[in-house]
């Protein structure tokens, strides 16, 4: 029985481009932090898709991000981010247990708050008792509400809100690719006004190299200390980094992806049993709430012993996520296997 996994764009697997540049790469072997010419020719790359001085590749978007608040708040200063931000909830504390800052949520759920919210956030100035707020992380598309991308014009907005209060930013993209296609914008459009920048590559490109982050050469500068600090000079990068670059060569399969979404998430609102969360644009989730009486968790396990994984979210809300390698058929064989299991509850 075919397993079709739906948990996680983290299953996106290199194309033959991919691999064929890291075999080309094999050879190179480097010892200092940023010797390796594919390494700096990808972080090149980076910094120019994002419009930023300079770029520094990353383990995992997770270390780039706790970087980006290392140095964009001090011990015992604030960072605030959209409610159930991959910051606050998905990175064990980092910027706590290794920055020492205080992480907040805007007051109002969901992938945006209003700007309202964001000002009353980002109006604390602190005082002998209350930290101030020195950091603002946005993260772009927004997992946790199925990932939502954030409109250009809103996103300006709070940029020069913060600037204004002269609160730092920093833009966690881990899916930036997902809104630039979703939007039609260019990557450097959506990074625009932001500190520093943090992108992933496995995700959507099944890229070796985990991630990146962007700002001024300033900045990266000291990110490459941080970074250290935190374990993450990782050696050899030349074939890891070849593959990548090689990657970044073709960004064409996302709207195939965020269609293949779209099908599917049309098929789950036709299962009683399911409520289809609906957002503006679709990018490569699907977040459903189950329907009494299924719960999240009964319904995954159900759906695994048939073939198909999916992740739940909490007791109620399910994600299923495309990527590139992911058929039409095995969306429709996907969409087969949910309406069985939730004739058979």
């Amino acid at each position: 029985m075919e397993t079709i996994d739906l948990r996680s764009d983290f299953l996106t697997r290199p194309t033959a481009a991919m691999l064929s540049a890291a075999a080309s790469a094999e050879s190179s072997r480097h010892f200092g932090l940023r010797e390796d010419p594919w390494q700096r020719r990808l972080e090149a790359r980076v910094a120019e898709l994002l419009g930023m001085g300079d770029a520094l590749v990353f383990p995992t978007c997770t270390m780039a991000n706790t970087t980006a608040l290392m140095l964009g708040a001090a011990p015992g200063t604030r960072v605030v981010s959209q409610a159930d931000a991959h910051v606050l909830i998905s990175e064990a504390g980092a910027g706590a247990a290794f920055g020492g800052v205080v992480m907040s949520p805007v007051e109002e759920h969901g992938a945006w708050p209003p700007l309202t919210a964001w000002e009353r956030a980002l109006g604390d100035g602190g005082d002998a008792q209350r930290p101030p707020v020195r950091l603002c992380v946005v993260e772009n598309t927004h997992n946790r509400s199925g990932g939502v991308p954030l409109p250009r014009a809103d996103v300006t907005a709070l940029v020069g809100l913060a600037r204004g209060r002269k609160v730092g930013l920093h833009l966690d993209g881990a899916r930036l690719f997902d809104a630039a296609c979703a939007l039609n914008e260019p990557l450097a459009s959506l990074a625009a006004g932001f500190d520093t920048v943090s992108i992933s590559f496995n995700k959507g490109f099944g890229a070796p190299i985990a991630a990146a982050l962007a700002g001024s050469a300033a900045l990266i500068d000291a990110a490459l200390v941080v970074r250290q600090r935190l374990g993450g000079g990782i050696r050899p990068t030349g074939p890891a980094a070849a593959a990548t670059l090689a990657g970044l060569d073709d960004f064409s399969h996302f709207a195939e992806v965020h269609g293949l979404a779209r099908r599917l998430a049309d098929g789950l609102s036709a299962q009683e049993g399911f409520v289809v969360e609906t957002m503006p644009l679709r990018t490569n989730m699907v977040i459903v709430r189950t329907r009494a009486p299924h719960d999240a968790p009964g319904i995954c396990a159900s759906l695994a012993a048939r073939g198909l994984l999916a992740l739940p979210f909490d007791e109620q809300r399910i994600r299923f996520v495309v990527y590139r390698g992911v058929t039409l058929n095995q969306i429709e064989h996907a969409l087969e296997i949910v309406r069985d299991c939730l004739e058979a509850v």
